[in-house]
């Protein structure tokens, strides 16, 4: 029997060499004439031991990593093939502790199966929703959508279905879904894993969106610095469309509904939802004033359903296990699941699928393992560069939509930020202002201007200089990028801002002079 070796082909794996680690591993297969076949699968997110190999055994599939290619020779030698022990073997994939304890429904499949097989997709229970989805009347998958309790997973948190059922109720000859996938947050790498490791459920989300709303084409918006992630998808949709997922009759169907991958530039302000559609406009990448929304005048002016990968991902799952099955997991008017995604000064980095309502202070000590120095944490970022430092006095809230705004702090993508206690946190509040101003498309005031006279007050204050009056200015800039700003670029970098002066002042104190020895 043909044994099956999973060797990762996620951009988080190759980063750490394992390309080289497959073609060991195939050098060596041949070399020993062995009876193996080697599948190039997702990550499975546990970062800190990429590579990460499994072999799959008659009790299931068994781990090994960080796999060196050094190290391959070894690991046959001590009987890999049959999942024997070995100094770098973990034990059953299912059983590691990181893996076990989580709830993966949209990442079910995520470096369990070869990302570009169908027939792999199917057999772990792929199409079912989007069978079960040509069989309904649009209006009752928007009901099933909305019922569920999902909310966007972009960062706004606005919910999937009330943005679906406005276009499906909005007159229009064209309408269009609109993949978000310009994944730019800090510390972020969901969407990047489900495009690399589970392609077709982003395109099966899609496909149920377009049935949902009345829209019969789509696109999927990818950054540019994800080149794996772009030949992954384009080979996907190909896939798709010849096995009928797309095209003319969806399944079989009377439903139309083909996509495109179309890529960014790298422009920061274009994960905004009417700046990514200027872009795809070909279009200078700037934001748009609202109204009309996206959903009543969006992509070339037609009704358009814009959703993060996340947020369509998970929706096959909904169309298949129910809205009831998916709404039972969270907390509050936060239902479902969340992919969150631990990095920064971390001993165990790596994506976390798992029920809303889990403490920060869980995930950063518990699931995460402190930092990677073994140094006290000081502050987490949560929601990318514009989220909210949170100091070990915050870490009782709960991971939370609500919850987190109470604190004034944002979930955003679920991207967390460990840092430990030689954080200068001067220093990020002024690569908060710093990074808008370069990021800033530059239509309204308050972003363009504001971030820049920010860094320049920031700059002030570390120098010493009238620091009590320019705290009190900077603070008054946020309040007018907060407020004035068109989009959240502008209006969200006050958060990180704000919240570095108000739980570390001692970071925006003035150094104590020194006095020159007599």
């Amino acid at each position: 029997m043909t044994v099956k070796l999973y060797i990762p082909r996620d951009s988080a794996a190759l980063s750490v060499g394992a390309e080289k680690v497959a073609r060991a591993f195939a050098s060596e297969i041949s070399a020993r004439s062995l009876d193996a076949t080697i599948v190039r699968n997702g990550s499975r997110g546990l970062f800190w031991l990429e590579p990460m190999i499994e072999v799959e055994t008659a009790q299931g599939r068994v781990a090994y990593g960080p796999v060196k290619p050094s190290d391959v020779a070894s690991l046959f030698d001590g009987g890999l093939m049959t999942g024997a022990n070995h100094a770098l073997c973990l034990g059953k994939t299912e059983d590691l502790p990181f893996l076990k304890n989580q709830t993966r429904l949209t990442f079910a499949r995520c470096g369990v199966i070869d990302p570009l097989s169908l027939d792999d997709y199917k057999a772990h229970g792929g199409l079912t929703g989007l069978t079960n989805a040509v069989a309904m009347a649009p209006a009752d998958i928007v009901v099933q959508v909305t019922e569920s309790g999902l909310r966007g997973r972009g960062g706004a948190g606005f919910p999937t279905g009330i943005k679906w059922k406005t276009v499906l109720d909005t007159a229009g000859d064209r309408k269009y879904i609109v993949c978000n996938a310009d994944e730019g947050d800090s510390g972020t790498f969901a969407d990047r894993m489900i495009m690399e490791g589970d392609p077709f459920v982003l395109i099966e989300g899609m496909v149920i969106s377009g049935i949902a709303t009345g829209a019969r084409k789509g696109f999927v918006y990818l950054r540019s610095e994800y080149p794996h992630a772009i030949a992954t998808m384009t080979q996907a949709v190909e896939i798709a469309r010849t096995a009928g997922i797309l095209g003319a009759s969806v399944l079989g169907s009377a439903h139309v509904f083909d996509m495109e991958i179309r890529t960014g530039a790298g422009a920061y302000v274009c994960g905004e939802e009417t700046a990514l559609l200027n872009s795809l406009e070909g279009k200078r990448g700037i934001v748009r004033a609202k109204p009309p929304l996206p959903a009543h005048k969006g992509l070339f002016n037609c009704p358009t359903v814009i959703n993060n990968v996340i947020s369509l991902a998970s929706v096959p799952v909904i169309m298949d296990k129910g809205a009831a099955f998916y709404k039972d997991f969270g907390m509050g008017r936060s239902r479902g699941t969340i992919p969150i995604q631990i990095a920064g000064n971390v001993k165990q980095g790596g994506l976390y699928e798992t029920a809303f309502g889990l403490t920060l202070g869980e995930i950063i000590d518990t699931i995460g393992g402190g930092t990677a120095t073994g140094r006290p944490v000081k502050a987490v970022q949560v929601g990318g560069p514009l989220g909210a430092y949170f100091p070990r006095a915050l870490f009782d809230t709960p991971f939370d939509y609500e919850a987190f705004a109470a604190k004034n702090g944002l979930i955003g993508h679920a991207g967390i930020v460990v840092f430990d206690d030689t954080a200068d946190m001067l220093k990020q509040a002024r690569f908060a202002m710093e990074f808008c101003a370069v990021e800033s498309c530059g239509k309204c005031t308050p972003c363009r201007i504001g971030s820049t006279r920010g860094v320049e007050t920031a700059d002030k204050i570390a120098m010493g200089i009238e620091p009590e009056k320019n705290k009190a200015l900077l603070t008054d800039l946020c309040n007018t990028m907060k407020f004035g700003s068109l989009c959240a670029l502008g209006g969200f970098t006050p958060y990180p801002v704000m919240s570095a002066m108000n739980h570390f002042p001692d970071d925006f104190a003035p150094a104590p002079l020194v006095e020159a020895a007599e």
